[in-house]
């Protein structure tokens, strides 16, 4: 049986507004806060923001997710230019569709935790994808090992703190002043 699709109102645009900007937020404070640190892959982040892309995919649904992952992808080509815009794009637009296809099918095989790996693995798996191709070079290829102890490592972090929020958000949808993914706000009622 196919979900009613539900109407854009305006509670939730204002609600994937707030989402975006948390998601650029923890995008910046990555950078700045924790520029290449020691024993990792260099260029390698933690992926905070993603945590926010799981949250809106699995109250939103595919398409708000989409729109947060093409916003991500904004602001990495006004931030850091065009190479880092192509490379956000296709590990975040990967990651994306995956966790579409694992968190908004009928029957979910995986926990968070799990999305949360294997989604670090498809964006890591798509960046990885995209410097092959900038450079003409299939030898960063030998890299992908590397990505893949980091990838299981911040996907077991999105994960987590995804387990974390969620259970809370699902217990504040009961508070209508506090509901984040009600579909209508107090006003609209």
């Amino acid at each position: 049986m196919k979900k009613k699709k539900q109407p854009i109102t305006t509670a939730m645009l204002a609600r994937l507004g707030i989402l975006g900007a948390l998601a650029l937020v923890l995008s910046f404070l990555e950078t700045v806060l924790l520029p290449d640190l020691p024993l990792l892959p260099p260029g390698t982040k933690l992926g905070l923001s993603n945590v926010v892309t799981m949250l809106t995919c699995s109250l939103f649904g595919a398409v708000p997710a989409l729109y947060i992952t093409a916003l991500k992808v904004l602001f990495a080509l006004i931030t850091r230019g065009m190479t880092a815009a192509m490379m956000s794009g296709a590990g975040g637009v990967l990651a994306t569709l995956g966790m579409i296809l694992l968190l908004r099918t009928g029957q979910r095989v995986f926990s968070y935790f799990g999305v949360g790996v294997l989604c670090a693995v498809l964006h890591n798996a798509g960046q990885l994808f995209c410097a092959c191709l900038l450079t003409g070079s299939v030898y960063l290829l030998h890299y992908g090992k590397y990505l893949l102890l980091f990838a299981i490592f911040t996907g077991s972090l999105t994960g987590l703190m995804l387990n974390v929020v969620m259970p809370r958000l699902r217990q504040a949808e009961g508070n209508s002043q506090f509901a984040i993914c009600n579909s209508q706000s107090r006003d609209e009622r």
